[in-house]
């Protein structure tokens, strides 16, 4: 009698093993395709978010290495700088030789910030660039150039909230996206309303903004961020509305005495907050459990074939012993 060849042809067991199993692989390649899809946005603004705060972090440790008369410097230029602004105005049209001066202001950081904006009714902080490039504006906060750099009037009296030269004049202007899809940034701006606060940090000075005036306007319209004489001003601008974005929306701040009734303040550390970190330890987790249960799954299923193929075997071997 003819012994039967029992040797299987490789490539058909894989074939067959993949047959077998392309449902199971088609539903958890579609459910982790659409987790991707789903939590693209969460997870690039948590990406973002880490990645904004340890920029924070660089900046806090570079202020903290200087000495004390190279920050007295950056302090007295900054606000020099401002000086002139008050005197003749928003510069909205520069120079390249103005633009590479205007760089050159509160650069002391390796990260290339020149502060950090916070504001704690949305759960926002952001560092501050210098310019508003795309590049920028794609993470983080864009200071405009040409208006007042984010240091605060030099006569601003930090105990009583007052300018004590009535004829000094200061408007910083900050802007940034909403709505994009790899970072929140400036999303929420519009649940800020008036009598809400929100502060700016440059080197180891917090300065305090109280929101007193919100308006939307068209792209072109610049009177709203004009110098006024004896005001300390920040305004926040963004587009609007949502998705739209052919308005801006500015939302302006008159500089107030900080809670402390002290400007000088020496930040905190800060801590990446866990939501940042649990998504790049949770996906990477539950991918490898996704591939356990198919793994163990095949060998369940790879277990119970060559379980049935063995009774089979032993049944046609009973039936050939019976004939003979």
């Amino acid at each position: 009698m003819a012994k039967k060849n029992n040797k299987q042809d490789p490539t058909g067991k894989k074939k067959n093993w993949f047959q077998k199993h392309f449902v199971t692989l088609l539903i958890v390649g579609a459910l982790i395709i659409g987790l991707a899809i789903m939590l693209y946005p969460t997870i690039s603004d948590y990406w973002n978010s880490f990645h904004q705060s340890r920029a924070i972090m660089t900046y806090m440790e570079d202020v903290a290495s200087m000495d004390e008369e190279n920050y007295q410097e950056v302090i007295a230029s900054a606000r020099e700088y401002n000086q002139e602004i008050s005197d003749h105005g928003i510069k909205w049209e520069m120079t390249e030789e103005e633009k590479a001066d205007y760089e050159k202001e509160l650069s002391t950081s390796r990260t290339g910030i020149m502060g950090y904006l916070q504001i704690e009714k949305i759960d926002l902080m952001l560092p501050i660039y210098h310019g508003i490039e795309e590049k920028v504006l794609q993470t983080s906060i864009g200071h405009i150039a040409g208006t007042s750099l984010p240091v605060g009037c030099a006569s601003f009296n930090s105990a009583t909230g007052e300018l004590e030269d009535s004829h000094e004049s200061n408007h910083i202007v900050l802007s940034g996206h909403r709505g994009l899809p790899s970072a929140k940034l400036f999303t929420n701006l519009d649940k800020l309303v008036e009598g809400d606060t929100f502060q700016i940090t440059v080197l180891n000075e917090t300065y305090n903004y109280e929101v007193d005036q919100i308006r939307i306007v068209l792209p072109e319209d610049l009177s709203n961020i004009t110098l006024e004489t004896g005001k300390d001003y920040c305004t926040l601008v963004t587009c609007t509305p949502y998705g739209i974005n052919t308005h801006r929306l500015l939302v302006r701040g008159h500089r107030t005495a900080n809670s402390n009734g002290d400007q000088n303040v020496i930040a905190d550390a800060i801590q990446i907050d866990r939501l940042y970190v649990a998504p790049f330890i949770g996906i990477p987790i539950v991918t490898v459990l996704l591939i356990i249960l198919i793994i163990v799954t095949a060998n369940r299923r790879k277990r119970a074939q060559i379980l049935r193929e063995m009774e089979e075997s032993l049944k046609n071997r009973d039936s050939e012993v019976k004939k003979e």
